[in-house]
């Protein structure tokens, strides 16, 4: 009987199963919920559905066919762990930072997981205050190629723009204040003000991702979830410190799909 996990989380739905061989995942919208169950329902036949997350009861009651739920953190877990192991990653004692709508910390061992904590700030803050800064765009992927054309300089107060004309004590290019500049350039644009949300959100997740990794002695860091995908300036955000903070910012190709892949495996 072929295993199909689904993740429905805060925002996304995103499954997985197997296809000759081949791990095959699809993320669909919250819009798209109708059409998500109508093709769930054709790829049933003899398939056994494995749920995860908060909306994963709407899709159990709509599907004909065997489903039941799993443990939504155990499912994130194991399907990291797959990735992990899938891509090749030699890592034993690792910090996993899910950041989907919001963002959960895990701290994971071989033989065991524990989450840590979880943060409001995520994918869907990135939606939320990014359509408040750019004349209600609501599109993710709209408002990502925003950031990558703006300048988050132009919005955010930096140390150097503190001690300027005099040398900086610090690096000159941190953050001294997300958004200080923003109501003092009137040159900024929308793309500027979107740069600098991504920079908030990814610096604050890396913060916290740190704290965790120092609580508990590992410098991996495993970024899943679904605000990573095609999302290149939110991941250099989460690198760009490696050197000066001491860690390793790992990606994993199918983080997206962590849960439902997890789910899945069971």
């Amino acid at each position: 009987m072929n295993r199909i996990g689904i993740d429905a989380g805060g925002t996304l739905i995103k499954t997985a199963h197997r296809m000759n061989g081949k791990m095959v995942t699809r993320t669909f919208q919250p819009e798209q919920m109708e059409e998500c169950i109508s093709w769930l329902e054709k790829l049933g036949g003899e398939s056994e559905f494995f749920i995860t997350g908060g909306k994963g009861a709407h899709i159990q009651a709509n599907l004909s066919g065997q489903a039941q739920q799993t443990d939504e953190f155990t499912a994130t877990i194991n399907g990291t762990r797959y990735l992990i192991e899938e891509e090749g990653h030699e890592v034993s004692n690792y910090i996993v930072v899910s950041i989907g709508t919001g963002t959960s910390f895990y701290h994971v061992t071989p033989h065991s997981f524990q989450r840590l904590f979880g943060s409001g700030i995520g994918g869907g803050t990135l939606i939320g205050l990014g359509s408040l800064l750019s004349n209600k765009e609501t599109n993710f992927s709209s408002l990502v190629a925003s950031a990558e054309q703006g300048d988050e300089k132009e919005s955010d107060l930096l140390i150097r723009d503190i001690y300027a004309p005099s040398p900086a004590p610090l690096m000159g290019d941190l953050t001294a204040a997300n958004f200080g500049k923003a109501h003092l350039n009137q040159e900024a644009t929308s793309h500027d003000h979107t740069a600098s949300l991504v920079r908030l959100l990814a610096e604050t997740i890396l913060l916290l991702s740190i704290q965790a990794a120092q609580a508990h002695h590992t410098k991996s860091l495993v970024f899943i979830g679904s605000t990573l995908e095609e999302n290149p300036p939110f991941k250099r955000r989460l690198k760009m410190f490696e050197e000066s903070f001491d860690y390793q910012a790992i990606f994993l190709e199918k983080g997206a799909h962590a849960g439902a892949i997890g789910s899945m495996l069971g």
